[in-house]
């Protein structure tokens, strides 16, 4: 299974790359985790607004090994289902997560979003991933990047 990771994730392994979203990495194994054209613009922007070289340094070492998937057909369809159901619920959410999700469920991937409103996509909160990884390391099932 191959994972999508969002924008506060990568942040995380930018900012932290020795850290426990590196280690998830590791376990899972490098060529089932990408992340989104989205989530590179978005970093991208914040990077460029801090105005750190530093930092926009780490994050082009980090995005220049993470597969960048671009969005495409039919996650298109797929958010326009979903931002519907999601507002009949009273539970929209902002057009870059809505788009993450599409993505991730119309390409088959895990979307590890934190506290995502979005059921339809398979979730994991950074909390409980972090507890994981902290007590079993080692462990062979790996539920999340």
């Amino acid at each position: 299974m191959a994972y999508l990771l969002d924008t506060s994730v990568v942040s995380d392994l930018v900012r932290r790359p020795q850290g426990v979203v590196a280690e998830r990495i590791r376990v899972v194994g490098e060529s089932d985790v990408a992340t989104s054209i989205i989530v590179a613009a978005e970093l991208r922007y914040g990077a460029a607004k801090e105005g750190s070289e530093r930092l926009s340094a780490q994050l082009e070492a980090v995005l220049r090994v993470l597969a960048v998937h671009a969005i495409q057909a039919p996650a298109d369809r797929v958010n326009g289902d979903l931002r519907a159901s999601l507002e009949r619920e009273g539970r929209p959410i902002g057009a870059n997560d809505l788009l993450l999700a599409a993505q991730a469920l119309s390409g088959g991937l895990t979307r590890d979003r934190e506290l995502a409103p979005v059921n339809h996509a398979v979730v994991e909160g950074r909390r409980e991933r972090e507890r994981r990884v902290t007590a079993r390391a080692d462990a062979p099932a790996v539920a999340g990047a």
